[in-house]
């Protein structure tokens, strides 16, 4: 794995907010995953220092997660900072108080602030009302913590530059993991397969975020609905839940069918044509009857798993539970790159 030396670019980043990839330069982007990779080599070195101590980080969760909070509380910990964990009855963001004024209270007690909820808005607003760097741990639009931990994952697991690499999403390709991996992917100059069926293709301005990326690092962008044509060749091959979170019940009989043809069992890897493919999944995953939405579903459906099958998800192929560690050292990078040398510039009227 060769990555870009992070240190001098990283220094650009202080004071920063990490709200979506696009804001990001390609030598920034490629400067948090080089440091994401030198953190997660130090971290169980003796000795180290903690970057953070005595900084305060304030999460305010809006939806639901594992993988996100735990991320960024034990990066937070790791590096010595304190972390208060906010979700929907612990603050009345939106309620009770606006969006801007919570902003403002929050960048008075703490260094930095985590937004994870439905609305892209709502962290922008936290943004443009806070003195500190506000992160987007996932909306609707963008989930840029995971297509962080993505790319390094993917370096890690083949022995080809970046611009080599080739990785086919199958799926909803509308949703926030498919905009964000087919960004990030243009910022790494990969190769980025966006498979779908025509309805379900990405946004035409994601597409164009994209394409204009890929036009300065050289990355080939695909959108296809043809499965052949998008997994052909392909080093990763990644899906996602099928409906997003509160999304209401009647909308599964419909997507079911229109993506069933999708979904990752051992045919739909073959015809990646390659034997050493892998099997990415940002979590949770609906591969089986052991949980209370798998039972229902089976209820419902007949069927006993959805996007992935057992036997793809359990396989030696299947790396998401690296995925899941490396969003850990990718969100410890964030925080470092904004926090270890300062808050915010002051701007005039923030506050």
């Amino acid at each position: 794995m060769t990555l870009l030396a992070p240190h001098a670019t990283v220094r650009s980043l202080a004071g920063r907010d990490f709200l979506k990839e696009v804001d990001l330069t390609v030598e920034e982007w490629r400067s948090l995953v080089a440091l994401a990779a030198e953190l997660k080599m130090e971290r169980r070195l003796p000795g180290r220092a903690p970057r953070l101590a005595g900084r305060s980080i304030a999460l305010l969760f809006e939806k639901a997660s594992t993988r996100t909070r735990c991320a960024f509380e034990v990066a937070a910990y790791d590096e010595g900072a304190h972390v208060t964990y906010l979700d929907p009855s612990s603050s009345h963001l939106g309620h009770k108080e606006s969006v801007a004024d919570t902003a403002r209270v929050l960048s008075r007690l703490y260094d930095g602030i985590e937004y994870r909820g439905s609305d892209q808005a709502t962290v922008e607003t936290l943004a443009a009302y806070a003195r500190v760097p506000v992160w987007n741990g996932l909306t609707d639009a963008w989930h840029p913590t995971q297509s962080l931990c993505d790319v390094l994952t993917m370096l890690e697991h083949s022995n080809k530059e970046a611009a080599q690499i080739s990785v086919a999403y199958v799926g909803d390709a509308r949703n926030n993991v498919a905009r964000s991996l087919l960004v990030a992917g243009a910022l790494m100059g990969m190769d980025v397969r966006l498979v779908s069926p025509t309805e379900l293709a990405p946004d035409r301005d994601a597409v164009r975020q994209a394409e204009r990326i890929a036009a300065a690092t050289g990355a080939r962008l695909t959108i296809t609905s043809d499965r052949r044509q998008g997994l052909s060749g392909a080093d990763f091959v990644y899906t996602d839940v099928w409906v997003s979170m509160g999304e209401p019940p009647e909308l599964w009989d419909r997507r079911i069918a229109q993506l069933a043809p999708y979904a990752v069992d051992d045919a739909l890897l073959r015809l990646t044509g390659n034997p050493e493919v892998r099997f990415m999944h940002c979590l949770p995953a609906l591969h089986g009857t052991d949980t209370d939405l798998g039972r229902q579903l089976q209820i419902r459906t007949g069927r006993t798993s959805l996007e992935v099958t057992p036997e793809v998800f359990e396989s030696e192929r299947s790396i998401v539970f690296d995925q899941a560690e490396n969003r850990l050292h990718t969100i410890k990078a964030v925080l470092v790159a904004t926090l270890a040398a300062g808050g915010r510039p002051s701007e005039e009227g923030a506050g």
